[in-house]
């Protein structure tokens, strides 16, 4: 979960129309200062229905428990994970969102019907390749613990709309229905209800194994087909997946709903979702490799069905914003088994015939998290940003097996155990297009999620700059 700039549909519905409805202002790009103090809405860069936007993140940081970070991650580890490895400081991307290039469209059909549209890639600003999540994994193959760089398991595998890629149409009456590579209806909405909505200081935005339910691909659905629909600040929205893994997709089938409103100062959404056979990636990571197959285009994968729901709150109260969260999520063993391997979502990147495990959930994973948190405006210009995050899970370790040690060295990650955190941010904006920002988190893992890590806790202490155009 991976974070990003936003939900690339609502930049598409409202910037787009803003776009479309002011023409641009020539002054804006008179010079370079009078650009830069010019919003997204008053200046865009936009040729007849087309509009382009991007985003561009870059900081430097300190990780108490780092790794460099690989040139197809999107991220140093600023959460504790197992590839964590020495102090060090080092350049950090994608610090408070995801940076991003896109172009939206939005074409006036007939009355008030439009058609719509986004494609949009993240990319690392620093190595300046895509975003891609299996790949990185791959890449690690040769680099056994502890001299690993960053890799994750993400939805996001080197397309070229490796965020999202879709068409629709669009009615403020009947709603939007879109087609395409999507963000799941719990991918969209969660950031809105993070106190720290951020990659670096926020549990929620640094991995999307919450807004996933258990399975951190499925933040995305490549071949999605979402209505969309808001009456008088009621909000409802469904989803569901067409096709499976043939299809660019890491489930054979994805559903998703979601019921929300707001009611003056308080909005909130509900959204439970399911996903069949979600592939979770990792890399061989040392272990033997399968003769016959080239090692920097192969990964394991675990399967298992999973589903949850998400109750998610906000409440607006002058300058202040007071966040609440809560996801559950279950995962079960996989419905089918594939034991001759299958392709992944990235082109080029198989899972070879044995490598899949299909009966680690043999007992279900119940995940808990729960957050909280507020943010404060104290002037127009500087924000500050305060959240605590939790997370559990049940002990899932089939008899006969049982769990015994502590911390990094409890028996299994089946194990109880968990996660938890606490982060603070504050973003400080010159002019309309940069922000500047600075803060903190300190993840910490127990039990049988620390099991098998090199460390239980980091630290990240990190200071960037983020360009909008």
């Amino acid at each position: 979960m991976a974070a990003v700039i936003g939900s690339a549909l609502t930049f598409g519905l409202h910037a787009a129309e803003a776009a479309e409805a002011i023409a641009s202002d020539p002054s804006c790009f008179a010079s370079f200062s009078g650009y830069l103090n010019s919003s997204l809405e008053d200046c865009p860069l936009r040729y007849g229905p087309l509009t382009l936007y991007g985003n561009i993140d870059g900081g430097y940081g300190y990780e108490q428990w780092g790794a460099p970070v690989g040139p197809y991650a999107d991220k140093p580890n600023y959460a504790i994970v197992r590839n964590s490895a020495a102090r060090q400081w080092l350049w950090a991307p994608n610090a408070i969102s995801t940076s991003v290039v896109g172009v939206t469209l939005t074409q006036k059909i007939f009355d008030e019907w439009r058609l719509i549209g986004v494609a949009e890639a993240g990319f690392n600003p620093y190595s300046f390749r895509l975003i891609n999540g299996p790949q990185s994994l791959a890449d690690n193959n040769f680099h056994p613990t502890p001299n690993q760089r960053t890799a994750f398991d993400s939805s996001r595998a080197g397309q070229w709309d490796n965020s999202q890629g879709f068409l629709g149409i669009s009615h403020p009456a009947f709603g939007t229905l879109t087609f395409g590579r999507t963000n799941s209806l719990t991918t969209s909405a969660i950031g809105a209800y993070d106190p720290v909505a951020s990659v670096a200081f926020s549990q929620l935005g640094f991995s999307a194994l919450y807004s996933g339910y258990g399975a951190s691909p499925t933040a995305r659905v490549n071949t999605a087909l979402t209505y969309r629909l808001t009456y008088q600040g009621v909000r409802f929205a469904a989803q569901t997946q067409i096709g499976g893994y043939g299809d660019g997709n890491a489930a054979t089938a994805q559903y998703q709903v979601l019921v929300g409103a707001r009611f003056g100062d308080l909005s909130f959404d509900a959204i439970g979702g399911y996903a069949q056979n979600a592939a979770m990636l990792s890399s061989y990571s040392g272990a033997p490799l399968p003769p016959g197959y080239d090692p920097n285009s192969i990964v394991r994968a675990t399967l298992g069905n999973t589903g949850g729901l998400a109750l998610l709150a906000r409440y607006d109260w002058k300058p202040f914003r007071f966040y609440m969260g809560y996801v559950y999520s279950r995962t079960g063993d996989p419905t089918e088994s594939y034991p001759y391997g299958f392709s992944t979502i990235a082109e080029g990147i198989v899972v070879p015939p044995g490598a899949v495990t299909t009966n680690a959930y043999a007992l279900p994973r119940v995940l808990s998290t729960a957050w909280t948190g507020l943010r404060y405006a104290v002037s127009a210009k500087l924000d500050l940003g305060a959240g605590v995050y939790w997370e559990t899970q049940n002990d899932y370790l089939a008899p006969p097996a049982t769990c015994a040690g502590s911390g990094i060295a409890t028996s299994s990650g089946k194990c109880a155990g968990g996660r938890y955190s606490y982060s603070v941010m504050v973003t400080y904006r010159p002019v309309k297009r940069i922000v500047l920002y600075a803060g903190v988190m300190s993840s910490n893992a127990y039990g049988g999620v620390a099991s098998g890590f090199q460390r239980s806790q980091n630290i990240d202490p990190t200071v960037g700059v983020r360009f909008q155009f």
